[in-house]
């Protein structure tokens, strides 16, 4: 059944619609316009003062609400993906981190058959969850000197061979691999899994230029939480930071919480890439949205105390929400709202190939939320179900 949004103003979010209505129609957004042009269907939502955007996208995601998406537990991405959906986020790409690999083929095997599901189940956006749109492979391709918390007995070289137990063990739902370019093997797994449509993305590395370079040749187009767990950027040594901010091929992510950045650096990061390269992600850990204490990332305890999550003593993910990285990129960057949203939206949907996702339009799909003038979630609306 068709029915109709109103609001005070819609971001697409490439621009601004005053007093726009958004007619929806069998989960897709069949019209969209202002009110003088677009005449209300069925249902009428009137949301007020509110402005519409696209509903959140996190491709760099490990947990939330006292989960972990590698765990277990049937309980684990119903409460990550209720988390998700109170704050924004509509599409998700549960994370891993580097574990012993059995383990590692275990959680791929979870998580390719929960995006299954919910692929085959149209009636998942009823209960108000984000939905799992892919897996994010992070680690074991690592490197041992940019690891951060990774434990470094379960890092592995890159190999064709592991690869392929990943992707089989994930049914072919592996849509973002962090990847560090300069180990032996790299550019071989990053050619053939970019072959298969995976978004590579390069991070967790040690480096030089040379070797980033030749990691983009093979098929690399993404970097990693740009900054954190990187070789750091020399005035004669530029290294894969270098590229991660100059080489218009790379679009990269930041994790904008005012902990893994210094928000002079946020502003640089976003000045490098413009508002076109630029992601936002969260690396949320089991933590987010719970009080203090320890907490599980993988087969690793993480301390929480305030918003500062560590593991001997390293910075340990986060407990960001997006919502509050896109009010973080306009207090600390003072970038507006409009363009603070197409970071998380737009800008990560076409990183991951989402062509249904990511946009207010015709045909896409009715992911949307709700926000207020300070870009405080309202509502979030997961396949165009409303109560």
């Amino acid at each position: 059944m068709a029915w109709t949004l109103s609001a005070r103003r819609l971001f697409t979010p490439f621009e601004v619609i005053d007093h726009p209505r958004v007619v929806v129609d069998g989960g897709r957004i069949s019209k969209i316009g202002s009110a003088r042009d677009v005449e209300a269907v069925g249902q009428v939502l009137d949301l007020g003062n509110a402005a519409i955007a696209p509903g959140f996208i996190d491709i760099h995601i490990h947990g939330g609400g006292g989960h972990d998406v590698m765990e277990d537990d049937s309980a684990a991405l119903p409460a990550v993906e209720t988390l998700l959906a109170q704050h924004g986020v509509t599409g998700y790409f549960p994370t891993t981190v580097t574990a012993p690999l059995d383990q590692t083929l275990r959680a791929l095997e979870r998580l390719g058959a929960a995006i299954e599901s919910a692929e085959a189940d149209v009636d998942a956006a009823r209960v108000r969850r984000a939905r799992p749109l892919g897996i994010h492979l992070e680690g074991p391709f690592i490197s041992h000197a940019r690891r951060g918390v990774h434990p470094p007995a379960d890092l592995l070289a890159p190999r064709l061979e592991t690869f392929q137990k990943f992707w089989q063990a994930a049914r072919g739902k592996i849509k973002v691999m962090t990847i560090a370019p300069e180990l032996e093997g790299a550019t071989e797994v990053i050619a053939e899994a970019a072959r298969r449509g995976v978004c590579v993305s390069l991070g967790h590395s040690d480096a030089t230029l040379d070797a980033t370079e030749r990691g983009i040749a093979a098929g690399g187009r993404h970097a990693t939480h740009t900054f954190n767990a990187m070789r750091p950027l020399g005035h004669r040594d530029p290294g894969i930071l270098g590229a991660a901010l100059m080489d218009d091929r790379l679009t990269a992510d930041v994790i904008a919480d005012g902990i893994h950045l210094d928000p002079m650096v946020l502003q640089l990061f976003l000045r490098a890439k413009g508002p076109e390269r630029a992601v936002l992600i969260t690396d949320a850990i089991a933590a987010t949205g719970m009080p203090d204490g320890r907490y599980r990332l993988g087969s690793l305890e993480v301390d929480v105390h305030g918003c500062t999550c560590t593991s001997e003593g390293k910075l340990a993910g986060s407990v960001l929400t997006m919502d509050c990285a896109v009010r973080n990129v306009v207090e600390l960057a003072k970038w507006d709202l409009r363009s603070a949203v197409q970071l998380a939206t737009a800008n990560p949907a076409r990183v991951v190939g989402q062509k249904l996702r990511g946009r207010i339009a015709a045909g896409m799909a009715a992911d949307i939320v709700v926000l207020n003038d300070e870009g405080i979630v309202q509502q979030t609306i997961v396949g165009g179900v409303i109560d």
